[in-house]
């Protein structure tokens, strides 16, 4: 199964993608380990992206693309892959399609921006041991300590209320407008994220059961 998963940040996609994963055996290729992996190994455009990242400017499209396209035909990717965090605007949808990727399927986890904002800025993390709690979802027995290990948990700027709109608003703006692009393909298949993990899998999991 070819597969890319869309989702606001926060929505859930890095969890589905792993259960999705497990599920069909198949890799989850995020952007951001692509273009590290291509870096460490030296290749011609992981030094390209080098040279963008140490100057503080961002990876143009053509790089990222191309980093994703070497990993695609590898024998990694031969029964399948899992798109997560690309593309995220409709010209990398469009040089997905003029590499010849045929896809199988584009997921889109649905969750109103309150409850993004509400998800988002109630995660506590542990700078210690990497724990990761909700003061909602998964509160610590002591109000603001790791259970582990006992450290005092911080709230990582991206998930301060302020940061979490503007990426909101940059994931409407650039990434959003690819729901109605692969819904003229027919590919689009939309799931209402859940309050519950397990809910929400097991809607992904009806909705993507006649791949299997």
């Amino acid at each position: 199964m070819k597969l890319i998963l869309l989702g606001a940040p926060g929505a859930g996609k890095g969890t589905q993608a792993e259960r999705i994963s497990e599920r069909f055996q198949i890799p989850t290729i995020s952007t951001g380990e692509r273009l590290r992996a291509a870096m460490k190994e030296g290749t011609e455009l992981g030094k390209r992206a080098q040279s963008y990242m140490e100057s503080g400017a961002l990876v143009p499209d053509e790089v990222v693309i191309g980093i994703i396209k070497e990993y695609l035909s590898s024998d990694s990717c031969k029964n399948g892959f899992i798109l997560d965090g690309f593309p995220r605007s409709i010209p990398q949808a469009e040089a997905l399609d003029a590499m010849g990727v045929e896809l199988d399927a584009v997921l889109s986890i649905e969750v109103a921006d309150e409850k993004i904002v509400e998800r988002m800025s109630g995660r506590r993390v542990c700078t210690e041991c990497g724990s990761t709690y909700h003061v909602i979802y998964t509160p610590t027995k002591v109000s603001g300590v790791c259970d582990k290990c006992g450290t005092e948990l911080t709230i990582r700027k991206d998930d301060a209320p302020e940061t979490v709109l503007s990426r909101l608003e940059t994931y409407h703006s650039i990434t959003e407008p690819l729901k109605e692009f692969y819904s003229e393909k027919g590919l689009l298949i939309t799931v209402e994220g859940q309050e519950k993990l397990e809910d929400t899998s097991a809607l992904v999991n009806a909705a993507l059961s006649r791949f299997e």
